[in-house]
């Protein structure tokens, strides 16, 4: 990308990929025969079935190209588990990623780029697809109305990710590169109301039903879901349970009773999930941490902090845990994701955004801060039995404790996936005092990474963050 994280050559490219990705990836929507090599803008919104292509390419997720979903790189889920007290880096190629475990980060470090200029990508393409359907008279207002409460919801899922990792970064909610070119950053707060508002209008106008065969595009609970994650992070501890609540109680999902099911397409714990595909790999995560053959150290071995915050007889440290013995050393990886079936024959895997045992946990903690330590303490110990363990021995009448408990079975449950971890330590205040007993080098700077250079050099508005 040669200009800021918006140049207006980005919507062209992604709409000619759009027939391509429709064929590489699982047949989220009938795409129409024999579409044109090349799409303009006004032909990819003539009616709601060309429409449909750039939507479909929205939702793509191939770990080879890096198209579709914004985070299809692993690059989010690698970054933050250094970052946090999860992953250590062996990889020798990646001076990049020790920069992160040991905060030593700079503005010109690639890793960060990427997590900066891959959602605004995506964000181009979002925003383009919303603007070609608004007012479209081609388009019923019900097609309307559903496509951009459902382009509102992966809006919702980049900035989430984007304020969480970089504080304020600058709100870009239309295709006028002009504008966003030089857009100032936004306050975190103003970042979150965006966030908010898109999956309140998605959490109003979208279907009860999801809108296509599977769990990718999103419907009504999706909407509601994500919002408990954001009303947690916001504190609204009353809005976080009605939120996780409504999806718990709404009986359409279910806790998967082995935990090597849970990432598999069709899995019933699976909320929003999306088809991974790729030939040599079918999700960026498997590529990144599953070792190359046995014997071989992984790129990215979990800590020894999270290795023994595993209790003995737990599922998910025999099932989500991989391991290779190296110079008589036992080494551990995150193996959630197995690569199963790369060549896509039979059951395989799909990317998860959102999953039920999240809501869980998410339920768990809001009970405790409102004072219903019993409540709380029941989600978890419904975690913890699909987990192989035994109830918490957490005193229900100890807010601090049932807390900690809480985070702990976060930690376990929630490790590896959409930087849970970095961001439950940041928003409980409690990175400090973890990761400065753990690590050296952290520091209250730390909590957010810079902005890339090559972003500050064209955009003259905005502004570097504290100790870069």
């Amino acid at each position: 990308m040669q200009k800021t994280f918006f140049h207006h050559h980005i919507i062209t490219a992604a709409l000619l990929l759009t027939a391509a990705l429709a064929g590489s990836c699982k047949k989220l929507i009938e795409i129409p025969p024999s579409p044109p090599t090349e799409i303009s803008q006004s032909e990819q919104f003539a009616d709601s079935a060309s429409a449909m292509a750039a939507i479909s390419y929205v939702y793509s997720y191939d770990a080879n190209t890096l198209s579709g979903v914004g985070y299809a790189d692993g690059q989010l889920t690698m970054s933050t588990g250094l970052s946090s007290d999860e992953l250590t880096d062996a990889n020798t190629y990646d001076a990049a990623g020790v920069e992160f475990y040991n905060y030593s980060l700079t503005n010109i470090n690639g890793e960060v780029s990427s997590l900066w200029t891959s959602p605004y990508t995506s964000l181009y393409v979002v925003n383009a697809v919303i603007s070609g359907v608004s007012g479209n008279a081609a388009m019923s207002p019900a097609f309307q109305t559903q496509i951009t409460a459902e382009m509102g919801v992966m809006r919702a899922l980049y900035y989430f990710n984007l304020v969480n990792l970089f504080g304020g970064v600058p709100l870009a909610t239309t295709t006028n590169y002009q504008v966003n070119a030089v857009s100032p950053r936004a306050s975190a707060d103003s970042v979150y109301a965006q966030v908010m508002t898109d999956l309140t209008n998605a959490q109003q106008n979208l279907s009860a039903s999801y809108p296509s065969p599977g769990h990718y595009r999103p419907c009504q609970l999706v909407a509601t879901a994500f919002l408990a994650r954001v009303y947690l992070y916001q504190q609204q501890w009353q809005n976080a349970y009605n939120a996780a609540n409504t999806v718990i109680s709404s009986g359409q999902y279910s806790l998967v009773t082995d935990p090597n099911q849970v990432f598999l397409d069709g899995s019933t714990e699976a909320i929003w999930q999306v088809p991974a595909t790729g030939p040599n790999a079918v999700t960026a995560e498997a590529e990144i941490f599953i070792p190359q053959s046995s014997g071989t150290i992984p790129n990215y071995p979990l800590t020894t902090w999270l290795v023994n915050a595993f209790e003995s007889g737990d599922l998910r440290m025999q099932d989500w845990l991989g391991q290779v013995i190296v110079n008589g050393d036992t080494l551990y990886y995150p193996y959630k994701y197995k690569n199963v079936n790369p060549t896509g024959n039979a059951t395989t895997e799909d990317y998860m955004i959102l999953r039920l045992a999240e809501q869980y946990l998410i339920r768990a903690e809001a009970s405790a801060e409102l004072g219903n330590g019993a409540a709380a303490l029941a989600d978890v110990n419904t975690v913890r039995a699909r987990a192989g363990l035994a109830p918490s021995t957490a005193n229900p009448g100890s807010q601090a404790a049932v807390l900690a408990a809480i985070m702990h079975e976060r930690q376990i449950e929630l490790f590896t996936e959409w930087g849970n971890r970095w961001y439950d330590l940041k928003r409980t205040g409690a990175a400090a005092s973890v990761l400065g007993t753990e690590k050296t080098g952290y520091t209250a700077n730390a909590a957010l990474y810079p902005v890339p250079l090559t972003q500050l050099q064209d955009d003259v508005n905005l502004k570097q963050n504290p100790g870069y």
